[in-house]
């Protein structure tokens, strides 16, 4: 039976086992990634976020506490803390629900209250006004308002998942919202060091601001995937192969460019597609700094034998 035929509480309650159930996956991740912190707090403010938002509702229909779980995710998956989980679940309890900062302090401390509140200080970041006009001047004011850099972690990943569910959207909004992507989220991302993240973010901001663009270069990656994927994997086996003969510890990472980046060379050397030869990266990270000239000479010898 198709579920809009099925009554309205029983839709309710299969929402909300299913929010429930990102819940316990939530729990799950930080027992995982951090078995020393209690996950009562992030059960806690689950709670409450699900008390201050129960009549909200995003754009897709969703109870909007899916975005807040969303986000939590996302930082969960960095193996952020419970800290930090609580501070996303709450991220929009005082603008959106009026649910002041000394209750948030009260109930779980003065480092949550000060993440939820910083983030609720970027969000009220007049973009438009005149200081703001330039992309740079924006990056520099919301990294000067901070002063854990937790808060603008938990932001990113807000404007991850938002990004994730753009197409929900009215187009004008749309654009608004990629171009701010571009501009300003994903080149601080990239300040901090948030590789996969900033990644993520401009492919996405160029899925909506050229999807002309977009398309057609996904269709050309898609095209030759198995073939970059068979390369790799190859590749990085005789990395590993060679470093372990050469007695290398390291970490051996692979990966087809992202169609940002392709985009971005294609434009600026002005050429076809088939004419750009750097489409697959390697990174070989060594847990030492290699000093000396000998181990560095070994290294590279390494990966050109592979």
């Amino acid at each position: 039976m198709p579920s809009g035929n099925l009554p309205l509480n029983f839709n309710r309650d299969r929402a909300q086992r299913q929010l429930d159930a990102r819940l316990e996956e939530l729990l799950e991740k930080l027992r995982k990634n951090r078995p020393s912190e209690d996950p009562w707090m992030v059960r806690r403010a689950y709670e409450i976020a699900a008390e201050r938002h129960h009549d909200q509702f995003r754009s897709s229909g969703e109870p909007y506490l899916t975005h807040l779980l969303e986000v939590a995710h996302i930082l969960a998956d960095m193996r952020l803390d419970a800290t930090t989980l609580t501070a996303a679940l709450l991220h929009d309890a005082i603008e959106d629900t009026e649910y002041p900062v000394s209750r948030i302090e009260e109930r779980f401390g003065p480092d949550v209250a000060h993440l939820v509140a910083g983030v609720t200080k970027i969000g009220r970041l007049n973009m438009m006004a005149p200081e703001a006009r330039q992309a740079e001047n924006v990056r520099k004011m919301l990294l000067a308002m901070v002063n854990d850099v937790r808060v603008v972690m938990v932001k990113l990943a807000d404007r991850l998942h938002n990004m994730r569910t753009l197409e929900y959207l009215a187009p004008e909004r749309q654009q608004r919202i990629a171009r701010e992507t571009l501009d300003i989220y994903a080149p601080v991302a990239n300040r901090l060091g948030m590789g996969l993240i900033r990644g993520e973010l401009e492919d996405l901001a160029f899925r909506y601001l050229d999807p002309e663009a977009f398309l057609e270069l996904q269709k050309k990656v898609a095209t030759k995937q198995k073939v970059f994927d068979k390369f790799l994997v190859e590749i990085q086996g005789a990395i590993r192969e060679k470093m372990v003969e050469s007695g290398i510890p390291a970490e051996v990472q692979v990966r087809t460019k992202r169609l940002y980046s392709l985009h971005l060379k294609i434009q600026k050397q002005q050429r076809m597609f088939d004419q750009v030869y750097d489409l697959l990266a390697v990174r070989v990270v060594t847990d030492t700094v290699m000093a000396d000239q000998d181990r560095a000479t070994a290294l590279a010898k390494v990966l050109v034998d592979a």
